[in-house]
C-alpha cells in the first residue's frame, strides 16, 4: 500500500501521475472527480468553496430518531420535507427497561404516519442494509444519524452525522461545510481466495488512521481493481471507511453495481459514475489487492491491525504489545490479559460474531458457510452467532440451504440486529475474547462494564477467517488456509416482507395522527442563550490519545435512555470518569440559581472566592444577572469524539450544565458539529503543558462578543489567587453556527421570532 505525499492526477482512470501532460489546471481537474459532481449537484450556495448541501433522503434508527424528531418538533416541524426512514435495529430486542424500547418504536411509527415518513419494524433490517436495498441512488446523497452511513459503493454519497444535522434538513435548512478535499483510493489487482472486504478495510484503516491522512475528506475509490470486486465486497469495504475518520466515500460504478440495482428491482436508479479524463486528487492511496492478507484488528481500536499470519508467528510479542496499549484505554481500572488465551502455542478465542452492516451481507455469510460446511464449532467455550443484515437476506439463506448448513455446525443464526456492534447482544464472559465481523472494537463496545470490574474484548476480522477459526473450534486461523471452493450462490431479492410489514407513507403526512409517547420519552430541558461572560469549572480531564463517543456516553443498555435527555445524562462519562456527573451537577446549581434570579454563591459556596478574584479586574461582572454571567462546566480531552455520530455525547454534557469542551483537536467533524448544535463552545488549545487542571475555575470575559464578532482567539483566565491568562481558539465557524452558539442551541436558534 502506498500513500502519496501530495496531490496527483489520475488520467483515463488508469494512470497516476504528478504531471497530466495536458493543458488542464489543477482546479479544473479537481472538478472531474466523482465527488465534486455529486456535491455540486446538491449544493444550494453560490460557491463551491462553502457548501450548503440539501440531501435527497434521511435515515435514522431507534436510538436516534426519537431525539431528532423531538428536537424538530420543538423547532416547528410540520412535515418531513424529504423521505425519512425510521429503522428499528438497535433496541429491537425490547429486553431492557420494561416498555421503553417498544414505546420508542411506537413513537416512530406514529411519527412516520403524522409527518409522512417510512417505518421499518424491528428485526426486518439493519439501518444500512435497508438503505442499500431500498434507498440508495447513484449520484444521490443520503444523511443518516449513524456514523456508518456509507453507500458509496452504490454510487450514493452518504454521511453520518449527529441528530441536529438531520433536524436542520427536516426544517429545510442546509448542511454547511467547506468543500472537502478528495483522496483517491486506487485499487489494482484482485484479492486472493480467503481475503474478504474486512481484510481490505482493516488494511486501509491501519495505514491511514494515525496520520489522519483522510480525516474529514472524501475517499473516492477508482482504478481497475474496482471491477474485480463484487458489489457485496465493495459494500463491505465501504462501510468501514468511517473508521478512517473520513467525511464520506464514493466509488466508480459499473455493470456489477447496475446488476445490484436490477436484483433489487430498482434498475432505473443506477447511473454509471467515473472520474473525468483527467482528475486531480488531494491525496492518493494505491492498493494492490493481491497483496492483502487476512487481517485482525486487536483490542481496542480498528486501527490496531496485524495480519493473522503475523499474530500467529509472533504471538507472545504481539499480545504483550496489545496488553501494553490497552492499559492506556483502560486507565489501569481492570486487569487485562490476552496471553492466557494461548493454548498449546495457539491463540484461542471464545466467541465469533458475523453481524450487522459490515458482516451480515449475503456473500459474507455464504462464504463463511462454505468454509464451515461439514465441520463443527465444537462443544467447548467457543460459540458462533450469525446475524443476516436483512430479512430478505435471511429468507434467501433459508431457501438455498445455507441457513441449515450453518446451524448444523453449531452456529446460531439470529435476526437482523446491531446489538453486537454496540454492546447490547452476545457479550462474552469476563476476560473473554470475541472475534467479530462488525465495525468497532472500542473498550466497552461489546458490553463489558469496566467500572464493575467486568472486561472482555473484541478483535475485528473478516467473516471468512472467523469461519476458518470456528472450523478450528476457536483457534485463530486465517481463511487462506481453507483449500476448498466458494459456491457463491446467486442472490434473489424478495421484498415481499417489506411490502407486508414496512409502513411507507409515500410522503403523505397525516396531521390527525396522534403521536404515541411513553413515560421515558421526555422533552429537551430549556437551555439559556450564551451570556456575556462565562465561568467554567473543569470537571474532567482526559489524556488518552483519543476519546471515543462510547466513553463520553456509553452504549449498550444505556441506549434505552436515549429518549430521555436527563435520564441518559446520568450515564455521562460513567465508564471513563464516574465522578463527572456529580461534579457537573454541583456546578449546575449555580447556573440554576442565576436563572431564577438568585445568588449563585449560595448554591455553590466555593464560587464566592472565584467571583471575588474576577471582580477585582472585571467589576462589571454581575453574579445574579443571567445575561451578564453564566456558570457551567467543561471537560478537557486530547482528541475527543472518535466513533459514533451520537449527538448525546455532547447533549448529555449540555443538559448537565456543560458550556464547552477544550481539546487539542476534535477526532471527527461529527462530534464538533454536535457540540456546536447544542450551543457548546468547541475550544482548541495548543500543545504543551495545560494552564489548568481538573477542578480549576476558568473565566471567559466577553465571550459572547468574541463569538459574535468571529474573533480568531478567545482570552481565558485560570482563576487562582489571581487571573492567569491563556488563549484558546474556536476554529472555523459559519455564520449560522455562531448564531446557534449565541442562542444556546439549535432549538433556540429555530424558535427565534
Amino acid at each position: 500500500m502506498k500513500l502519496y505525499e501530495k496531490g496527483v492526477y489520475l488520467v483515463d482512470g488508469q494512470k497516476i501521475t504528478e504531471d497530466p501532460g495536458q493543458d488542464i489546471s489543477r482546479e479544473e481537474a479537481a472538478r472531474n472527480t466523482i465527488a465534486y459532481g455529486i456535491l455540486e449537484a446538491h449544493n444550494t450556495s453560490d460557491s463551491m468553496e462553502r457548501l450548503q448541501i440539501r440531501f435527497d433522503k434521511l435515515t435514522s434508527h431507534d436510538i436516534t430518531f426519537v431525539g431528532i424528531i423531538q428536537t424538530a418538533r420543538a423547532s416547528g416541524l410540520e412535515k418531513f420535507p424529504v423521505p425519512y426512514v425510521l429503522t428499528n435495529c438497535h433496541n429491537s430486542l425490547c429486553a431492557v427497561g420494561g416498555t421503553i424500547n417498544e414505546d420508542d418504536h411506537m413513537f416512530g411509527l406514529t411519527c412516520a404516519k403524522r409527518y409522512g415518513g417510512v417505518y421499518v419494524p424491528p428485526h426486518q433490517a439493519v439501518i444500512h442494509q435497508y438503505a442499500r436495498e431500498m434507498l440508495a441512488v447513484s449520484g444521490g446523497m443520503i444523511l443518516g444519524s449513524d456514523s456508518h452511513t456509507r453507500y458509496g459503493a452504490l454510487g450514493a454519497m452518504a454521511m453520518g452525522e449527529g441528530g441536529p444535522e438531520l433536524v436542520k434538513q427536516l426544517l429545510e435548512q442546509t448542511y454547511d461545510i467547506p468543500m472537502p478535499e478528495v483522496v483517491g483510493v486506487y485499487l489494482k489487482g484482485e484479492p486472493i481466495p480467503g481475503v474478504g472486504p474486512q481484510d481490505v478495510a482493516l488494511a486501509i484503516i491501519g495505514e491511514v488512521f494515525d496520520s489522519g491522512y483522510v480525516k474529514n475528506k472524501v475517499m473516492e475509490f477508482v482504478g481497475p481493481g474496482v471491477s474485480n470486486l463484487s458489489a457485496d465486497f465493495r459494500i463491505g469495504v465501504d462501510v468501514m471507511t468511517t473508521e478512517t475518520t473520513c467525511l464520506s466515500s464514493i466509488w466508480r460504478t459499473d455493470e456489477k453495481i447496475r446488476e445490484f440495482y436490477e436484483i433489487h428491482g430498482r434498475s432505473g436508479e443506477y447511473r454509471e459514475l467515473s472520474p473525468g479524463p483527467v482528475a486531480y486528487y488531494d491525496g492518493m492511496i494505491e492498493i494492490d489487492l493481491s497483496e492483502i492478507r487476512p487481517m485482525i484488528a486487536m483490542p481496542f481500536h480498528p486501527s490496531n491491525t496485524y495480519t493473522i499470519e503475523e499474530v500467529n508467528a509472533n504471538l507472545k510479542d504481539v499480545l504483550a504489545d496489545v496488553e501494553k496499549r490497552a492499559q492506556v484505554s483502560l486507565d489501569g481500572q481492570v486487569e487485562f490479559s490476552l496471553q492466557d488465551k494461548v493454548v498449546g502455542g495457539r491463540l484461542y478465542v471464545e466467541q465469533g460474531i458475523i453481524a450487522g452492516c459490515a458482516g451480515g451481507g449475503y456473500e459474507n455469510i455464504c462464504d463463511a458457510a462454505d468454509i464451515l460446511r461439514g465441520a463443527s464449532i465444537g462443544a467447548d467455550k467457543f460459540t458462533l452467532s450469525v446475524y443476516p443484515a436483512s430479512t430478505p437476506i435471511y429468507t434467501e439463506l433459508a431457501r438455498n440451504g445455507v441457513l441449515a448448513d450453518l446451524m448444523r455446525t453449531g452456529a446460531v443464526v439470529k435476526t437482523a440486529f446491531c446489538g453486537p456492534c454496540f454492546g447490547a447482544g452476545d457479550t462474552p464472559s469476563n476476560n473473554g475474547l470475541s472475534i467479530r465481523h462488525s465495525t468497532r472494537n472500542f473498550p466497552n463496545r461489546e458490553g463489558s462494564k469496566i467500572q464493575n470490574g467486568q472486561i472482555s474484548s473484541v478483535a475485528l476480522m473478516d467473516a471468512r477467517s472467523i469461519a476458518a477459526t470456528a472450523a478450528s473450534k476457536g483457534f485463530l486461523t486465517p481463511a487462506t488456509e481453507y483449500t476448498g471452493t466458494y459456491s457463491r450462490p446467486k442472490y434473489f431479492f424478495d421484498k415481499t416482507i417489506y411490502e407486508n410489514r414496512v409502513f411507507d407513507s409515500k410522503g403523505q403526512a397525516d396531521p390527525s395522527t396522534e403521536i404515541q409517547f411513553g413515560p421515558n420519552i421526555k422533552d429537551w430541558p430549556s437551555m439559556a442563550a450564551l451570556p456575556q461572560h462565562l465561568i467554567l469549572k473543569v470537571v474532567s480531564e482526559i489524556h488518552d490519545p483519543v476519546t471515543t463517543t462510547d466513553e463520553l456516553i456509553p452504549s449498550g443498555e444505556t441506549s434505552s435512555y436515549r429518549s430521555n435527555p436527563l435520564g441518559l445524562a446520568e450515564f455521562t462519562l460513567s465508564r471513563k470518569d464516574p465522578a463527572y456527573v456529580g461534579r457537573a451537577k454541583e456546578v449546575q446549581k449555580a447556573e440554576d440559581a442565576i436563572r431564577q434570579g438568585g445568588e449563585p454563591t449560595e448554591a455553590l459556596p466555593e464560587l464566592k472566592a472565584v467571583l471575588e478574584v474576577i471582580q477585582k479586574d472585571y467589576p462589571q461582572v454581575k453574579a445574579a444577572d443571567s445575561e451578564s454571567l453564566g456558570v457551567g462546566s467543561t471537560i478537557f480531552a486530547e482528541k475527543p469524539g472518535d466513533g459514533s455520530a451520537r449527538e448525546q455525547a455532547a447533549s448529555c454534557q449540555k443538559v448537565l450544565g456543560g458550556w464547552a469542551n477544550i481539546a487539542r483537536e476534535y477526532a471527527t467533524k461529527r462530534y464538533r458539529s454536535n457540540l456546536i448544535n447544542w450551543g457548546m463552545l468547541p475550544l482548541l488549545i495548543g500543545e504543551g503543558e495545560l494552564p489548568f487542571a481538573n477542578g480549576d475555575y476558568l473565566f471567559l470575559p466577553d465571550v459572547r462578543r468574541a463569538v459574535a464578532e468571529n474573533a480568531d482567539s478567545i482570552q481565558v483566565f485560570c482563576v487562582g489567587e489571581g487571573l492567569t491568562p491563556f488563549t484558546v481558539a474556536l476554529g472555523d465557524l459559519t455564520d449560522d453556527e455562531r448564531e446557534i452558539i449565541l442562542q444556546g442551541c439549535l432549538i433556540n436558534y429555530n424558535r427565534r421570532a
